[in-house]
Formats: C-alpha cells, sequence, structure tokens
C-alpha cells in the first residue's frame, strides 16, 4: 500500500471518530438520564474527538505524499 493511500484510510479514521463523537454527545446530552451513564458518554465522546482530531491534524500537517 502506497503512503498515500495509507494517509487516506488514516484520515478515514480520524473523520470517523469524529462521527462517533457527535452521536455520542448527542446521545449524553438529550438520550440519556441517568447521571453516571451521561457521564461516561461524554467522556468517551470527548476522548474520540480529541483523537480524532489529532489524527487529522496529523495528516494536515505532515505534508503531502506522492
Amino acid at each position: 500500500m502506497s503512503p498515500s493511500m495509507l494517509k487516506m484510510w488514516i484520515s478515514f479514521a480520524g473523520m470517523g471518530l469524529m462521527i462517533v463523537s457527535i452521536f455520542s454527545i448527542y446521545l449524553s446530552r438529550y438520550k440519556f438520564s441517568n447521571g453516571l451513564l451521561k457521564g461516561v458518554t461524554a467522556l468517551f465522546a470527548y476522548l474520540c474527538m480529541i483523537v480524532g482530531g489529532l489524527i487529522v491534524m496529523y495528516v494536515v500537517l505532515s505534508g503531502p505524499t506522492r
């Protein structure tokens, strides 16, 4: 697999984590009433968002590939 294709799949993983975080935050804020479940879901969502953001930042800042 070429480096360009590998970066593409890594960026898809980062975007997928961002989408998971969006749905998790939605569940945490509007669907769950249990405080512990809300906290765990929100923590999971923010971790996904941070990891996804770091992945996307890596892909963008690493520059173009051939």
